[in-house]
């Protein structure tokens, strides 16, 4: 078993692949984005008004360390769906996982609903699955497409 946080490169590519108008959108029209390093964490991006993560300044000098690897905006609305440290994707002993960072909304993974009210939660990731981040109104879905 890696230690979390541990550099593995697996012996297969995995794709987060945008479902929804919305994540299309977020992956700046891309059809899906690679899960390239592990843990490969998600979040929410800035919002104004938030409270001040490191500027890109910071992260180029190496003064502080990026909260995700990828990010998706929230537009303001009347709910939130999508935590500043929402889930992360693992690759242990040979296995996807997705693992909910203690999101506020919680993760819906190929209908089962991990974490959500700061709790947490992990469950193992296959080919095909499909994952809604935030609440099941959410319009961040995704498949976790696994090649090779």
């Amino acid at each position: 078993m890696q230690p979390q946080g541990t550099a593995v490169t697996p012996p297969r590519v995995a794709t987060l692949v945008a479902i929804t108008e919305e994540a299309t959108h977020a992956l700046g029209g891309r059809s899906g984005v690679p899960v390239t390093t592990f843990p490969f964490r998600v979040g929410r991006e800035r919002r104004v008004g938030a409270p001040a993560y490191p500027t890109s300044g910071e992260l180029r000098l190496g003064v502080e360390s990026p909260l995700n690897d990828f990010y998706l905006p929230d537009p303001a609305r009347k709910h939130l769906h999508i935590s500043a440290k929402h889930f992360a994707v693992e690759y242990v002993d040979e296995t996807f996982f997705l693992r909910d960072r203690g999101s506020a909304c919680g993760t819906i993974v190929a209908g089962q609903r991990i974490g959500g009210k700061r709790k947490g939660g992990r469950i193992k990731l296959r080919s095909g699955d499909e994952i809604v981040i935030g609440t099941d109104t959410s319009p961040y879905v995704f498949r976790f497409e696994v090649a090779g």
